[in-house]
């Protein structure tokens, strides 16, 4: 069970990324060696599953998020192992949900501008296996950025 320590320290390592132990148990009221043992015991309990740089977008040439809906001609196991297995092959496939509703998929793709998302849709989008309808909404301005979960503390 999270209690209130373990949800600051996961609250900071999301929006902060890792710190020494030391500056972390000075935050949260733990001595390093013990702040270093519950970031250890949250790792080994598949809580924390790895650690990431966050990189601004537009200053590595991708200032374009799309979000694609995409729409199967068919809901069988095989289609949707062929689709999930084909979209995991592109590094401009940002992220992929499985959705309920009117759409199969929902895709989040980098692109540079405008012409790069045709020449991704072109030579990407449109040969994922199985698709028969895709839906595209540019992102105009991100007014909040996923900087984490919230993680409730046991009460």
């Amino acid at each position: 069970m999270i209690d209130r320590i373990d949800a600051k320290l996961l609250h900071l390592l999301q929006r902060e990324g890792p710190k020494p132990a030391a500056e972390l148990g000075e935050i949260v009221g733990l001595s390093a060696s013990a702040c270093h043992r519950r970031i250890r015991a949250l790792e080994a309990a598949g809580i924390i599953t790895g650690y990431a740089a966050r990189l601004a977008p537009d200053r590595i040439g991708l200032g374009l998020d799309v979000f694609v809906d995409i729409s199967l001609t068919s809901q069988s196991e095989e289609a949707l192992t062929a689709f999930e297995s084909a979209v995991k092959s592109f590094d401009e496939i940002l992220e992929c949900q499985l959705l309920s509703g009117a759409s199969d998929y929902r895709l989040r793709v980098a692109a540079r501008n405008v012409a790069d998302f045709d020449r991704l849709h072109r030579h990407c989008l449109s040969r994922l296996p199985g698709v028969a309808a895709m839906h595209s909404a540019f992102a105009l301005r991100t007014i909040k950025a996923f900087e984490g979960y919230p993680v409730p503390a046991a009460g």
